[in-house]
């Protein structure tokens, strides 16, 4: 996988599979979706293309 960056998505989720050094997705696109039936704030979302650096498995 590349480790270029899409401007267009920004991720600090340094343990993601897909996120590069500079706080970028490398994915062309995500999904995201919901941990909540009913979603009112950020915390009943997530990204659903999230996928665990095997670096950083335990």
């Amino acid at each position: 996988m590349s480790q270029n960056g899409n401007n267009s998505i920004q991720c600090s989720v340094s343990t993601c599979a897909y996120h590069n050094p500079k706080n970028y997705c490398t994915l062309n696109q995500i999904k995201v979706g919901c941990c909540d039936c009913s979603p009112t704030s950020c915390r009943g979302t997530e990204c659903a293309s999230f996928q665990i650096d095997p670096k950083n498995a335990k």
